[in-house]
C-alpha cells in the first residue's frame, strides 16, 4: 500500500500543529512511520505495545538487542524491523528505510480503546489517518454527529460518519472510509524512565519542578537533533521522492531504485569493506550499533544469455546411444512399451529419429525412446542439455529463461540469528520489466517484475560463501528466475521464484523466509544441485 499525500487525494496537506503543552493525564505511546510525503502514519495498538514490551524488556535487563522484529506482533509486518538508536523502520527485501518516533497522546477513547480510521487508497488498501484526526472523528463518532469537518486539521473534506465516506469539498470526489477495533495504545506508565529531563508531554507539563521522581516516565530524551521529534503532531522532514512503501500490508509493485536514507561513509580505495555508519545517540537503551547498512560496492555479476542453440539431435546423440534390443519395460515418457513405436510417432517427427528407435543414457543408463526424449527436449529451453526423467541426472549444463537483470553481493558486519561467528552477505538481485523472448511461455508480450529489487541474505560463513558462489553460477546459468504465473498473486506473465529457495527476512523467521533456519543452507545445495549447480561447477576453468 503506497504511502499517500492527505487522506483521500493531492494536494498539500495540513500544516503542522504543535499544540500546547497538555496537562499531566494518563497518557498513551503510539508508534508512528513517516511516509514519503512526510506525514506520521499510526502502527496499530497491538504494534505499538509490542514495541514498548520490547524496550521494556531491555530496560529491565533483558536481551540487548535493538533492532525490533515487527513480524513477531503482526505477520503482515515480517519483513520490518525497527533499529531503536537510528529510529528507522527498515525493510529486509528491498532495504527501503524510514524515520519512527513514539509520541504521547491523552488517554482519550479513540486509543485508550484500541479505535482507529482509515481511509481507502487509490491502491486497493487502507491508509490510516493521522492520531490527531483519528481522534477527531471518534470524538464525533461517539458524539453522535452526523459528519466531522476536517478543516481544523488542514485538509479540504468533510466526513460523512453515517455512510462512512470522505468527501473532497473542492471537487467533491468521494472515497470510502473504515473504522476498525484492535488491542488498545499502551499507557506510558508501563516504561521505566531514567536520565534528565525531556521533552515529552509529562516533562513539559512539570518544568517549572525539573524532571518527575515517579517510574512513570519513558524512556527516551527527545533533545538530539538528529532524531524525530518525538512529540511534534504534524508532518515529518521533508522526504525524497523515493518509491513509496508503507509498513502495511500490501506489497509493493515494483521499486526503480534504492534509498537507504543514511549519512553513509564512501567506499575506501582498493574494494575494503568500509565501516557501517553508527549513529551518535543516547537513549538509555543499549550502546549496540544499529542495522549498519554501508556497503561495499558491488560485485558487478551479470546474467549471461542462454547457450547457443544446438541442432536437438545431435544433443540426444551426445547424451544417448541407440540399444539395437531394448529392455522389456515401459518409456516413462510416452508410457508405451519400448519395443513399440513411441507415442510421438506422428506428433515429433525427425529425418534421423525413427519412431521405434530406443537409446541409453551414457551415465545413469536409463532406457527411453529417442523421439520420445527429442520431444521433451524441444518443449524445453533447447540449452543444449538433458535431464534424465527417470533420476533427474543432468547432462551438459542447463540454462533457464531468467530475464536480463543485475545480480549485487554485500556485506554487512550485523549477525544473522542463528549465525552470531560471523556477519553477512546480502544479495540484491534487480530485473527490470521486459519483452518475453522465444524461450518465454508467450513471446512478444511484455512480462512484469513485482517488488525488485529483491534483497536476499546469507551468513558470511564458510557454508554461506560456498552458496554464494553457487548462486552466481546459477545467476549465470539463468536459473534463479523464471518468467511464469505468480504463486502469490495470480498475476501472469511476470517474473518469478525458480526453485531455488532465498531469504529475504535478516533479523527475523515469521514468514519461513528468515533466519534462524538451521536447515537452510544445507537445503539450498540440494536445490542448486537439483539443477545441476554443484561444486564440481566451482573448479571447471
Amino acid at each position: 500500500m503506497a504511502a499517500a499525500s492527505a487522506p483521500g487525494g493531492s494536494g498539500s496537506g495540513p500544516p503542522a500543529d504543535r499544540g500546547s503543552a497538555a496537562q499531566l493525564q494518563p497518557t498513551v505511546a503510539v508508534w508512528e512511520w513517516a511516509d514519503d510525503l512526510g506525514y506520521w502514519r499510526p502502527y496499530s495498538g497491538q504494534v505499538s505495545g509490542y514495541i514498548e514490551r520490547c524496550l521494556l524488556t531491555q530496560r529491565g535487563g533483558g536481551p540487548a538487542n535493538t533492532s525490533i522484529s515487527l513480524g513477531q506482533a503482526d505477520p503482515a509486518l515480517a519483513p520490518y524491523i525497527i533499529d531503536i538508536p537510528s529510529l528507522k523502520q527498515f525493510r529486509q527485501d528491498t532495504g527501503k528505510m524510514r524515520s519512527v518516533r513514539r509520541s504521547l497522546f491523552p488517554q482519550c477513547g479513540a486509543l485508550g480503546s484500541g479505535v482507529s480510521w482509515e481511509w481507502a487508497n487509490d491502491e486497493g488498501g487502507w491508509t490510516p489517518y493521522e492520531m490527531q484526526t483519528t481522534i477527531l472523528l471518534e470524538q464525533s463518532y461517539q458524539a453522535r454527529q452526523p459528519s466531522a469537518d476536517l478543516g481544523q486539521q488542514g485538509y479540504s473534506y468533510v466526513v460523512n460518519l453515517a455512510a462512512l465516506v470522505q468527501v473532497n469539498k473542492t471537487t467533491g470526489f468521494r472515497r470510502q472510509i473504515r473504522r476498525k477495533t484492535s488491542a488498545p495504545y499502551p499507557a506510558v506508565g508501563s516504561v521505566i524512565h531514567s536520565g534528565p529531563a525531556c521533552s515529552c508531554l509529562q516533562c513539559m507539563a512539570n518544568s517549572g519542578t525539573g524532571p518527575m521522581p515517579s517510574r512513570t516516565r519513558h524512556s527516551f530524551s527527545a533533545a538530539q537533533s538528529s532524531k524525530p521529534s518525538l512529540q511534534v503532531y504534524g508532518r515529518a522532514p521533508a522526504a525524497s521522492p523515493t518509491p513509496a512503501y508503507s509498513p502495511y500490508p500490501k506489497r509493493p509493485l515494483s521499486v526503480g531504485n534504492m534509498s537507504w536514507g543514511g549519512p553513509w561513509h564512501p567506499v575506501p580505495p582498493g574494494g575494503q569493506p568500509a565501516r557501517a555508519y553508527q549513529p551518535n545517540v543516547s537513549n538509555g537503551l543499549s550502546s549496540i550499533p544499529s542495522v549498519p547498512v554501508q556497503l561495499n560496492g558491488p560485485s558487478g555479476i551479470n546474467s549471461a544469455l542462454a547457450a547457443p542453440e544446438q541442432k536437438p539431435e545431435d544433443v540426444i546423440q551426445k547424451y544417448m546411444e541407440k540399444v539395437d534390443v531394448p529392455p522389456e519395460e515401459d518409456c516413462l515418457i510416452c508410457m508405451e512399451r519400448l519395443s513399440c513405436a513411441s507415442g510421438y510417432d506422428g506428433v515429433s517427427e525427425s529425418p534421423s529419429v525413427s519412431p521405434g528407435a530406443v537409446g541409453k543414457f551414457t551415465k545413469c543408463g536409463h532406457f527411453l525412446h529417442l523421439l520420445c526424449m527429442l520431444a521433451m527436449y524441444n518443449t524445453g529451453t533447447k540449452d543444449g542439455s538433458l535431464q534424465c526423467p527417470s533420476c533427474k541426472t543432468i547432462y551438459g549444463e542447463k540454462t533457464g529463461t531468467q530475464p536480463k537483470g543485475k545480480m549485487e553481493i554485500y556485506r554487512i558486519p550485523q549477525s544473522l540469528p542463528g549465525h552470531p561467528d560471523c556477519g553477512t552477505i546480502q544479495i540484491i538481485y534487480n530485473i527490470p520489466p521486459g519483452i518475453q523472448g522465444p524461450e518465454h511461455p508467450n513471446p512478444g508480450k511484455p512480462y512484469s517484475c513485482r517488488g525488485f529489487p529483491r534483497l536476499c541474505f546469507l551468513p558470511d560463513s564458510d557454508k554461506g560463501r560456498k552458496v554464494l558462489e553457487l548462486l552466481k553460477v546459477a545467476w549465470t546459468r539463468r536459473l534463479i528466475f523464471t518468467v511464469g504465473t505468480s504463486n502469490t498473486t495470480g498475476e501472469p506473465d511476470t517474473v518469478v521464484w525458480n526453485e531455488i529457495h532465498h531469504k529475504t527476512e535478516m533479523m527475523s523467521n515469521v514468514s519461513g523466509h528468515g533466519y534462524p533456519d538451521p536447515n537452510y543452507l544445507d537445503n539450498v545445495l540440494a536445490e542448486l544441485a537439483a539443477q545441476g549447480v554443484t561444486e564440481a561447477c566451482l573448479k571447471q576453468p
